[in-house]
């Protein structure tokens, strides 16, 4: 089990990623804003879906949401259908051209990463990648328990 000065660090780790992040969404044109692009992956990854339900995957109100899906709407990138199981509620989908705009700003973002560790080896690149996504996976479905030293 990992110490608690270990995940001290993580963390410190953890909270700098965000200038990381902030570096490679610049690298989008402003046509494709970042939460626009996190939209149309999260219809590829999951399929159609309502917008409450991709509201819930990304972590953000429905109000944020719900302006992405009318952005994208609005252009052709996404699709909505009237949802069979409740006539009020309409299914997102990606279209064809959304699936384009999406390889192109994952591709941009790919390079612009390759750019900032162009001194770094594929198995490092590998390592990574492989510890993030069971980092990540660790997170999936469970919220922390409050730690008791806060709750007595």
């Amino acid at each position: 089990m990992a110490t608690q000065e270990r995940c001290a660090e993580l963390m410190r780790q953890l909270s700098a990623l965000g200038a990381v992040s902030r570096g490679l969404k610049r690298a989008l044109p402003h046509d494709r804003a970042a939460g626009s692009v996190a939209v149309l992956r999260m219809l590829s990854r999951y399929g159609r879906m309502r917008t409450v339900e991709l509201s819930e995957r990304l972590d953000v109100d429905v109000s944020v949401t719900s302006r992405h899906v009318a952005y994208l709407a609005e252009r052709g990138w996404i699709e909505r259908h009237p949802d069979p199981q409740d006539k009020r509620s309409r299914l997102l989908s990606l279209t064809p051209a959304g699936e384009e705009v999406l390889r192109d700003a994952s591709d941009l973002i790919a390079e612009t990463l390759a750019d900032f560790l162009q001194d770094w080896t594929d198995d490092e690149v590998t390592q990574l990648s492989t510890l993030m996504a069971r980092l990540r996976e660790s997170f999936d479905g469970s919220r922390p328990k409050a730690c008791s030293r806060l709750t007595d």
